[in-house]
């Protein structure tokens, strides 16, 4: 991973930390693998505005993403790495035997000419996809299905990745990113590695217009707005604002928002926090 760092050509890009793109092999994607994308600038079906501070920025394609691999027991080569401008991950291009290709999210360390596979006969390395019961304890994975033949959900932004701890009967344990530990169905496929392009998070845009440019709004503080428009707003002179809270009035800091009946709860062994669930949690 590199990042460049910008010299002060210009006002924008004085603080401009950006990527060097040293892993990204070209910049023409492939066709095949290209749907149209139409921005809602965060109007609902109604033509109303559901979401605030999003709108204008530039065209974009979307690359279909294979998050199944379930094209099971045939090898497949890496074309290329390329830059998505849908995702923070980087994306690889791979040729398969008999002619078919897909992309797939990145991990960190593959290389164009690389073989990779996916399958229960896969070998537990750096882009293979296989069952979580065929991999060794300690694996690092990432594209983690939730349910058999879904699809990776979880673990698929850049940098991130989840650990294999355990395998109870039919589970696997994770470690998940976030730090939580929890049980996943054994039989769900998940892919081999970290995800590319981990320096992300150190990234600086620079300017504000390089946000609007990716179709984000400024956007404007509760504390700075009528009563009738927040409920943080008002006040005479400067106010703190009370109790940090949302436009609905829901509170933003401390206050529990996950059902306490959510079938998964008896999946989760341990929090993010560290504390284990309490017995409410897990009946």
């Amino acid at each position: 991973m590199a990042l460049r760092k910008y010299k002060p050509v210009t006002a924008g890009t004085r603080w401009r930390i950006g990527n060097a793109y040293a892993e990204v092999t070209t910049n023409v994607p492939e066709k095949s693998l290209l749907e149209p994308m139409h921005g809602t600038g965060g109007r609902n079906s109604d033509g109303r505005r559901a979401m605030r501070y999003i709108g204008g920025g530039n065209k974009k394609m979307y690359r279909i993403i294979d998050f199944k691999r379930n094209k099971h027991g045939v090898p497949a080569t890496v074309k290329t790495i390329e830059y998505d401008p849908n995702r923070t991950a980087f994306i690889a291009l791979l040729a398969y035997a008999d002619g078919e290709k897909r992309y797939i999210l990145a991990p960190q360390g593959l290389e164009v000419g690389a073989t990779v596979q996916s399958g229960p006969d896969a070998a537990p390395e750096v882009g293979n996809a296989l069952p979580l019961k065929n991999m060794p304890l300690g694996t690092v994975i990432h594209n983690i299905e939730l349910q058999p033949g879904r699809g990776g959900a979880m673990a698929r932004s850049a940098g991130t990745y989840a650990q294999l701890t355990a395998k109870e009967e039919k589970y696997a344990v994770l470690k998940m990113p976030s730090g939580e530990l929890r049980k996943i169905l054994a039989t769900c496929i998940a892919t081999v590695g970290v995800v590319s392009n981990s320096d992300h998070a150190l990234q600086s845009m620079g300017k504000a217009g390089r946000n609007r440019w990716k179709g984000i709004k400024p956007r404007n503080r509760g504390v700075a707005m009528n009563p009738v428009d927040h409920p943080m707003g008002g006040g005479e002179g400067r106010s703190s604002g009370g109790h940090p809270r949302s436009r609905t009035g829901k509170y933003a800091k401390g206050e529990k928002t996950r059902n306490v009946n959510k079938g998964s709860n008896k999946l989760i062994i341990q929090r993010a926090d560290g504390k284990k669930l309490s017995s409410k949690y897990t009946k």
